[in-house]
């Protein structure tokens, strides 16, 4: 009897130690993913700021030209920040968009379009709080 309890305790404190590592692997990974998120949606708040700016800068373009590079490449350092932190596809394809849209408005102002439609920036910028928030 008393090597059937010893037996019993062994398998108990074993079953423990894995339940336990489990435990902690689990929290690492929800931790990480929690941190993941908080990133997401910390970089959109920054570039939901960025747009913002950047819509100013175009009611503004006349007094300060250089206004509007500044903003588009706050934008740029903010997407590079979060497409190196995510592997979440649906943020990707949100970044991915938004990145266009900034491509769309540089090529507008290097045109010579002195107030560019940014729209298409501001309508990215929330599909990608969308998405980091969802």
């Amino acid at each position: 009897m008393a090597a059937s309890r010893r037996r019993r305790r062994g398998v108990t404190t074993i079953a423990a130690a894995v339940a336990a590592a489990a435990l902690t692997a689990g929290l690492t990974t929800g931790c990480d993913a929690v941190n993941k998120a908080l990133d997401c949606v910390q970089t959109a708040d920054s570039i939901a700021d960025s747009v913002t700016d950047l819509q100013q800068a175009v009611e503004n373009a006349s007094d300060d030209p250089g206004q509007l590079d500044a903003s588009l490449a706050a934008i740029d350092k903010n997407l590079d920040k979060i497409g190196d932190k995510t592997d979440n596809a649906d943020v990707n394809k949100a970044v991915d968009d938004l990145n266009k849209a900034v491509a769309n408005v540089r090529t507008s102002i290097r045109n010579g379009d002195d107030t560019p439609d940014v729209s298409p920036v501001t309508d990215a910028a929330g599909e990608l709080t969308k998405v980091c928030t969802s």
